[in-house]
């Protein structure tokens, strides 16, 4: 199979309210909207897309609907640290506060609509341990 395109579609109990956090918080723009499905596309990189669908729309499988949560986006920045100071005081709820982690990254997780954790991260160099750990081409410098 090959692949043309990839990008999350989160199911959505507020699919207007979630998009707008998307749009406001993260630089996302519409390029489709109805009321219950929004394609969203980063404002800095077009290859970054994101959909949102009504958690009960009839396109949705009966054994999903209802559901939204569970998922952790990653969005990886330049500076982790203007936009932690930023998103707090735009009263966004921090899940985990800015910190460095051995395994590579300095991050902070911020709470989204629905349920979905934001994980917004720039790679660092890992402890040796860590390093060890990772290909050759994937390590962060």
């Amino acid at each position: 199979m090959k692949v043309t395109s990839y990008y999350p579609v989160l199911l959505s109990g507020n699919v207007s309210r979630a998009a707008e956090f998307y749009i406001t918080h993260f630089r996302f723009q519409p390029l489709y909207q109805a009321d219950w499905y929004v394609h969203l596309q980063s404002l800095d990189d077009p290859t970054v897309n994101l959909g949102l669908v009504a958690q009960d729309h009839e396109t949705i499988p009966r054994i999903g609907r209802g559901r939204t949560g569970g998922i952790l986006l990653n969005f990886e920045v330049e500076n982790p640290d203007s936009h932690y100071t930023r998103l707090q005081a735009e009263g966004i709820p921090i899940a985990l506060g800015l910190r460095d982690e051995a395994f590579g990254q300095r991050h902070f997780i911020v709470e989204g609509p629905d349920g979905v954790l934001i994980d917004v991260i720039r790679p660092i160099p890992p402890s040796a341990d860590h390093a060890a750990l990772y290909s050759a081409e994937a390590l962060p410098g």
